[in-house]
């Protein structure tokens, strides 16, 4: 397809970077709310283009084209809420603070991972996984793979100071995370944003794991 050249005061306030950043995040939030919406198929440049106050020329000069769009909300979007989950992570400072050291970083996990934008996001990947299974995989390490690598090594300095005790760190975060996680991201996943537990679920969903988790892993 030939792309139309911006109109020549488009073209002259995309020079200021600043404002084009501003056309670029823009567009980038409009056609969020308009794939999460609508899906890859049913996703109109021209919605996401109006939506931002920009040109449909404006938005191919940015992304180049639906799937570069595509991509970039998913990339973005994932290395987001993984940045909020790993990021800034508190030390644990008494080996008598370990179980409320795990409950907060489980449930930092599971409050990020099942709000209802990312669990749109995940449902629209996976209904989209066989036109785009690069993005699927992108989603996938940058997501739940990045999740067990930090996990992991947060349990290896654990066991380090001898608070616990696993053969196999991937292991072990496997199991935590899924302790934690399994029941409320599947019924999120499955049934939809209005079956996405409560706090209070959530956070009893956290504790019970926690704890089964050190009836296993830890060190008395």
């Amino acid at each position: 397809m030939t792309r139309a050249v911006p109109a020549a005061s488009e073209a002259s306030d995309d020079r200021g970077g600043g404002r084009s950043e501003q056309k670029r995040r823009a567009i980038l939030n409009a056609a969020t709310a308009v794939f999460l919406k609508g899906g890859y198929l049913g996703t109109n440049m021209d919605e996401i283009a109006a939506l931002s106050g920009v040109s449909k020329q404006t938005v191919y000069k940015h992304f180049g084209s639906k799937e570069g769009l595509f991509v970039e909300i998913v990339s973005s979007m994932t290395n987001h809420a993984g940045d909020l989950v790993h990021n800034d992570l508190p030390k644990l400072q008494d080996r008598e603070d370990l179980a409320r050291f795990l409950f907060d970083y489980g449930y930092r996990q599971l409050s990020i991972v099942v709000t209802p934008h990312l669990m749109q996001l995940r449902r629209l990947v996976i209904g989209e996984v066989a036109r785009f299974p690069d993005l699927a995989r992108v989603l996938y390490e940058r997501g739940p793979a990045r999740a067990m690598r930090s996990l992991a090594r947060t349990f290896e300095d654990l066991a380090a100071r001898d608070l616990l005790m696993f053969e196999d760190s991937m292991m072990a975060a496997s199991h935590f995370n899924w302790l934690v996680m399994s029941e409320p991201l599947n019924r999120a996943m499955l049934l939809g944003d209005d079956a996405i537990p409560n706090d209070a679920e959530l956070q009893r969903c956290v504790r019970e794991g926690v704890r089964v988790f050190l009836a296993a892993y830890g060190k008395a």
